[in-house]
C-alpha cells in the first residue's frame, strides 16, 4: 500500500494509483470494504439505539456508556471503511444506509427482546468480527492497514464484550433460557447463503489478505470455528441451549448453504 495510510484521520487523501493484486482481487477487497462501511453505519445506529433502551431498563451505567462509546467507534470505523473502498476502486454512496430495524422477534418483553438484541450484534456479530480481524493482522504486511485493522479489533472486543455482560446480567434475573429455539434465526440473520455456498476464483485468492479481507473458504471455516469454540460455549454458560443452533450449523455445513 501507498499514500496516506488508511488508518488515518477522516478526510485525509488517499494515493489513488492502484494497488498491487490484480483487478479482479481488487475489486473483490473494495466491495468487500464498502459492505463493511454500511455494516458500520448500520452498527453505529444500533448501539446508540440499544444504549437508550439499557438506560431506561435501569441498568448499570456503566453499560450505557460501553453502548454508547461502541456508536462514536462504530462510526470511526466506517470513515476507515469508506477511505479504504474509496482508495481500491469503489467510493461509498453519498447517503448512509436506512437506520436497520430491531432484529428480535415480536411478542418478547422489553428486557427479553434487549437481550435477544445484544446476544445478536455482540456475543454473536461482534466475536465473529474479532475472529476475523484477528486472524487478519498476521496477514497484513503493510503498517498503515495493520494499524486500522488492530483499531477495530481492539473496539470489537469490547463490543463483544458489551454483550457478554448483559447477558450474565440476563442470567442472573434467569431470563436466558428463551434464547435457544430463537438462536437458528438469530445466526440466520449473521449468515447467509453465500457464506456456506460456492464462492468465484477471485473470491478465494491468497492476495485478499494483503488487502484486509479473508478468502471465503477462510471465512466461513472461522465463523464455524468461532461459533463452536466462542458463541456456542459462552451462551451455554448463561444456561442457554444451543442445541437448535448447532443443528442449524449442522446442517449449514452439511448442505452446503441450503437454508434451514
Amino acid at each position: 500500500m501507498s499514500g496516506a495510510p488508511p488508518g488515518a484521520e477522516p478526510g485525509a487523501p488517499l494515493d489513488p494509483r492502484p494497488v498491487a493484486p490484480p483487478d479482479a482481487v481488487g475489486a473483490v477487497a473494495a466491495a468487500a470494504w464498502r459492505f463493511r462501511w454500511q455494516v458500520e453505519l448500520e452498527a453505529e445506529v444500533r448501539f446508540a439505539r440499544l444504549a437508550g433502551r439499557i438506560e431506561r431498563l435501569g441498568a448499570a451505567p456503566a453499560l450505557v456508556e460501553v453502548a454508547r462509546r461502541a456508536s462514536a467507534d462504530e462510526a470511526r470505523h466506517a470513515a476507515h471503511c469508506a477511505r479504504l473502498a474509496a482508495w481500491l476502486g469503489q467510493p461509498v454512496p453519498a447517503s448512509p444506509p436506512p437506520p436497520p430495524p430491531d432484529v428480535a422477534p415480536s411478542g418478547l418483553e422489553e428486557e427479553d427482546a434487549l437481550t435477544y438484541e445484544l446476544v445478536a450484534a455482540c456475543c454473536v456479530t461482534e466475536s465473529e468480527s474479532v475472529a476475523v480481524l484477528t486472524a487478519l493482522l498476521p496477514a497484513a504486511r503493510d503498517p498503515a492497514l495493520r494499524a486500522a485493522l488492530h483499531e477495530l479489533a481492539e473496539d470489537e472486543v469490547i463490543h463483544a464484550r458489551l454483550g457478554w455482560a448483559w447477558l450474565a446480567v440476563a442470567a442472573a434475573r434467569g431470563r436466558t433460557a428463551f434464547l435457544g429455539p430463537h438462536l437458528p434465526a438469530m445466526l440466520r440473520g449473521t449468515a447467509d447463503d453465500e457464506l456456506f455456498g460456492p464462492a468465484d476464483a477471485a473470491s478465494e485468492e491468497p492476495a485478499l489478505l494483503a488487502l484486509g479481507v479473508l478468502p471465503h473458504a477462510t471465512k466461513r471455516e472461522l465463523f464455524v470455528r468461532s461459533l463452536e469454540e466462542v458463541v456456542f460455549p459462552g451462551l451455554e454458560g448463561a444456561g442457554v441451549d444451543t442445541a437448535a443452533a448447532r443443528w442449524w450449523l449442522a446442517g449449514r455445513k452439511a448442505a452446503g448453504g441450503t437454508a434451514r
